[in-house]
């Protein structure tokens, strides 16, 4: 089954890669793509890259290799980037439920409020709180002694086999998991459901009904993937890793590394008009440069004589 899986895994990775590669292209060529929306979304594309890179190649490498090992050092900066990315991920899908409020409930100041300014200092927020949030544990996490055994009942390093792994007091290390990750968890959650709850009263005031189904396509995308998101999340974050179940734990991770960023990308691609007319526009520039034919025009070479001047 190795090879197998191992050719699966390195199909849905070309593809993921693939996918979020066009995106950020799209909203780097297409000016209609830069929007407050457009760039969280770019930005959304990277941390699946970086998310992808950080577990697949290693887990691709150990189906065809009979050396399953990684270093210490490997280990514990997989599992911080592993967490880390996620933190930011579970941020940014709050900023960009907030951003589609502001979009929908006030367009008269959404241009004033969302300039690109704060949209920048969103993305810093973004990055800095996912690394403060996943310092401390991460640090302890690396002062652990390992001295019963090294094999790690999982396809990477997470946490929760790590602590189970040690042979010191964890109780500091869950109480702290404990209670930052169901933090950053349901604070994200209430901003992204607070701000739909805004989204659906504004769209059910509106007196045309053309206006809703408009309204609603442009928020369908970002609700399916923060629904996939979520719903992931809450097993892998906010489950205490003592008693969670390590079966359980490996199906929501592989879902969480593998099939939601090779979903994003197409999700909303195939979800978003602008995105799909950018993605026309694209390839209809590609096949014109394809089709025309280079003309190229010889000079008259140089002719040398051999009497002399």
């Amino acid at each position: 089954m190795e090879f197998f899986l191992f050719s699966l895994i390195l199909v849905v990775f070309f593809f993921t890669l693939a996918g979020n590669l066009m995106i950020i292209t799209l909203v780097c060529m297409d000016q209609r793509l830069q929007t407050p929306m457009y760039f969280f979304l770019c930005n959304l594309s990277f941390l699946e890259i970086f998310f992808v890179l950080t577990i697949t190649p290693k887990m691709m490498i150990d189906l065809v290799s009979q050396n399953k090992s990684i270093s210490f050092l490997g280990c514990i900066s997989q599992c911080y980037s592993y967490f880390f990315l996620g933190t930011c991920e579970i941020i940014l899908i709050a900023i960009m439920a907030f951003d589609r409020y502001i979009a929908i409930c006030h367009p008269l100041r959404y241009t004033i409020i969302m300039n690109g300014r704060v949209c920048v200092n969103w993305i810093l927020v973004c990055w800095i709180g996912a690394f403060m949030n996943n310092f401390g544990p991460i640090v302890l996490l690396s002062q652990l002694s390992f001295c019963s055994s090294n094999v790690i009942d999982h396809f990477f390093c997470d946490y929760a086999p790590l602590i189970k792994l040690s042979c010191n007091d964890v109780d500091t290390l869950l109480t702290l998991e404990s209670t930052l990750s169901p933090l950053v968890l349901l604070s994200s959650l209430c901003v992204t459901v607070v701000s739909y709850l805004y989204i659906i009263v504004t769209v059910f005031n509106m007196h045309i009904s053309g206006s809703r189904g408009k309204t609603f396509s442009t928020c369908a995308s970002h609700l399916t993937v923060a629904s996939i998101f979520y719903g992931s999340a809450i097993f892998m974050y906010s489950l205490p890793s003592k008693g969670r179940s390590l079966d359980v734990q490996k199906a929501v991770a592989v879902l969480t590394a593998v099939v939601t960023p090779l979903l994003n990308p197409f999700i909303y691609t195939l979800r978003n008009e602008k995105v799909k007319d950018a993605f026309r526009d694209c390839l209809q520039r590609l096949f014109e440069f394809c089709e025309k034919k280079p003309v190229i025009t010889l000079s008259q070479p140089w002719m040398i004589s051999n009497k002399s001047t």
